[in-house]
């Protein structure tokens, strides 16, 4: 699971979270096709990609007004639990925490109905999705900055 929570600009305490444990990309910006949208003037519309790699994430400036860490602006850097990024030299500051993804046996026993259900579909045989397996439709979360 990943945590992104925006901080106060003053005090730097998180003032909103989102976490995220199915997505294999995060994508950050003022447009409302992000998953998380802030409305500031310097953060662009697309501003940064969170994304999975191979040894755990990584986050990539996609912005027209750069991404900071530490100060430098950079391009693409491997995330390390806790580390903040600033959206733009004077914008937002994101902290991003990575947790362990927890088993949860509840999720597992469906995922494992669903692969059924997806191999006996694929057999010539439907059964209808229960309604805890639904897939919700993810909501983004908009905020003034």
């Amino acid at each position: 699971m990943i945590t992104l929570s925006l901080l106060h600009p003053l005090h730097k305490t998180p003032v909103q979270s989102w976490s995220f444990d199915q997505e294999s990309v995060i994508r950050i910006g003022r447009s409302t096709d992000n998953n998380v949208v802030l409305y500031s003037a310097v953060v662009s519309r697309h501003h940064v990609e969170i994304h999975r790699t191979d040894n755990g994430w990584a986050v990539k400036s996609i912005g027209t007004n750069g991404t900071y860490l530490d100060g430098r602006r950079i391009t693409e850097v491997p995330v390390e639990d806790g580390i903040v990024i600033r959206l733009a030299r004077s914008g937002p500051n994101i902290q991003i925490h990575m947790s362990e993804e927890k088993r949860d046996p509840l999720k597992e026993l469906l995922s494992r109905r669903r692969t059924e259900d997806l191999k006996d579909h694929d057999h010539g045989t439907q059964s209808e999705p229960h309604d805890e397996e639904r897939a919700l439709p993810h909501q983004t979360t908009v905020i003034n900055q």
